[in-house]
């Protein structure tokens, strides 16, 4: 059975809780941390929502779409590529992405993201997959002319807002075989299944542990299908995932 968990704020201040229709349960910590129901709800409607989680950073996987691999004219990995994002790139639904004054050509990326639920390090694939706690819709936007002229992607990914996650986290759901896809204005860009991943959900989570030391509420993104393309300001982008939800940002430049 599936549940939906979210991240919202009221009166200056994070919680997390349980969306029950249209409302939500409120917790007294992360779902994954052992968060009790306090038993007060909150109509879902009006509510400010942020990111799932408040990770402490972003892992996010290069060319790990078989399709995606061969538009961008790049060869299938071997073993996964990886970058990350900072956690000061988070950015939550309906908050606007803001174009850098640096680029000129910034892209959309629909990825699922999955939610870390406690402390890895070194962890084989069956002990990642039992960490995988959620999942939830990831847009990771990137200014794709700065990465093409650089060899490292931490600028082309890394400005403020360009790590779009949520609406809300989804426990019980496989991430094998969901349908990603990107509209833009309501026009369809993108429309992927996460089966053409090259590398799954559990070994993705597996190989970053062996290198870095996985947090609770770390988001893991797994890599976008075919069919990235331009942002203006303006627009509207939305990344919808079978069974999880669809994750709405304007788009405008930055002041």
């Amino acid at each position: 059975m599936t549940a939906r968990y979210c991240r919202f704020q009221v009166e200056g201040r994070a919680s997390y809780g349980r969306v029950d229709g249209n409302e939500v349960v409120v917790l007294t910590a992360a779902p994954w941390a052992g968060g009790k129901e306090t038993g007060l709800r909150r109509s879902l409607q009006g509510l400010t929502l942020l990111t799932p989680s408040d990770a402490s950073k972003v892992v996010c996987i290069g060319q790990n779409y078989r399709k995606h691999a061969e538009e961008m004219g790049k060869p299938i990995p071997t073993e996964p590529l990886i970058f990350t994002k900072p956690s000061t790139a988070l950015n939550g639904p309906g908050s606007p992405i803001r174009i850098p004054k640096a680029s000129q050509e910034v892209h959309y990326e629909a990825e699922l993201a999955l939610v870390i639920s406690e402390r890895l390090k070194n962890a084989d694939e069956a002990t990642a997959a039992r960490a995988i706690w959620g999942l939830t819709c990831f847009n990771d936007v990137t200014a794709r002319d700065i990465q093409r002229k650089e060899i490292q992607h931490t600028r082309a990914k890394g400005y403020d807002t360009f790590a779009c996650a949520g609406p809300w986290a989804v426990t019980g759901l496989s991430p094998a075989d969901l349908r990603v896809v990107c509209r833009v204005n309501g026009q369809v860009r993108q429309d992927g299944r996460t089966s053409d991943m090259v590398f799954s959900a559990a070994r993705l989570v597996s190989f970053i542990s062996h290198i870095m030391t996985l947090l609770p509420g770390d988001l893991v993104s797994t890599g976008t299908p075919s069919g990235v393309g331009a942002l203006k300001a303006g627009d509207t982008v939305e990344v919808e995932l079978e069974g999880i939800g669809t994750l709405v940002n304007p788009v405008e430049m930055e002041p």
